[in-house]
C-alpha cells in the first residue's frame, strides 16, 4: 500500500507544480523542464507518470472536474435538500470562486492557443456531471416536479449550452445581454424539464442579487 501511496503523492506533486506554473507562466510558456526544475526530479521520473505536458494538463482538467463532481454528488445525495434547490446548488457549485486556482486555470483555457484544452474541459464537465444531474432530474420526475422522457439528454443539452453561452472567454456580453440570456436559459430549463412556469424564478432573483 505504501508503494501506491508514494505513486499518488509523486503524481499529485507533479500536477500541483505544473498547475502553479501554468497559472504563473502560462501553459504555452511552461516546459517539461520547468516542471522538472521546480520539483527537482529527473526527466525519466516525469515520464514514468506522464508522457507529455499535454497529458499533465488533461490530468489537471480531470482533477478539477472530479472535485466539482464530488461536490455535486454531496448535494444530490442530501435528502434534506428539495429537488429544485439541489439542481440550483449543483449549478452554482460549478462556478469558480474569485482567486481560486480553478478560476486561474479557466483563464488559461481562454488563451487563443489553448482552444483544444478548453474544448477538453467542456467535454469532461458534460460527461462527468451529466449522470449526477440526471439522478436529480429523475428524482424530480418521481416527485412530479418535472415531466420529461429524456432526463439525461435534456441535461446534456442544458449543460452544453450553458457552458458555451455563459463562457466569458467566448462571449463578452454586456450586463443586460447576460441577464437576458439568463432569463432565456431559465425559461428553457422550465420548458425542457416540464416544470411549472415560475419554478426557477427564484434562481434569477439570486443571480440578480449577485450581479
Amino acid at each position: 500500500m505504501r508503494i501506491v501511496k508514494e505513486y499518488e503523492e509523486r503524481r499529485n506533486e507533479i500536477l500541483d507544480t505544473a498547475e502553479r506554473l501554468f497559472v504563473s507562466k502560462g501553459y504555452m510558456k511552461t516546459t517539461v523542464n520547468d516542471i522538472l526544475r521546480e520539483i527537482g526530479i529527473a526527466k525519466g521520473t516525469f515520464y514514468h507518470y506522464f508522457k507529455s505536458k499535454e497529458e499533465v494538463m488533461d490530468a489537471i482538467i480531470l482533477r478539477i472536474v472530479n472535485t466539482d463532481v464530488a461536490a455535486a454528488k454531496k448535494i444530490a445525495s442530501n435528502p434534506n435538500i428539495p429537488v429544485i434547490d439541489k439542481l440550483f446548488q449543483i449549478l452554482m457549485a460549478q462556478m469558480p470562486k474569485a482567486g481560486e486556482n480553478k478560476e486561474k486555470m479557466i483563464e488559461q483555457f481562454h488563451q487563443p492557443n489553448n482552444a483544444e484544452m478548453h474544448q477538453k474541459s467542456l467535454v469532461q464537465a458534460i460527461v462527468h456531471l451529466t449522470p449526477v444531474l440526471t439522478e436529480v432530474i429523475e428524482q424530480g420526475i418521481k416527485e412530479r416536479v418535472f415531466v420529461t422522457v429524456y432526463p439525461r439528454e435534456t441535461i446534456e443539452f442544458l449543460i452544453a449550452s450553458a457552458q458555451v453561452i455563459f463562457d466569458e472567454g467566448l462571449f463578452q456580453w454586456q450586463p443586460h445581454e447576460a441577464m437576458q440570456r439568463a432569463k432565456a436559459f431559465i425559461n428553457m430549463m422550465e420548458t425542457t424539464l416540464g416544470a411549472e412556469k415560475g419554478t426557477f424564478d427564484y434562481m434569477l432573483a439570486i443571480l440578480l442579487g449577485q450581479s
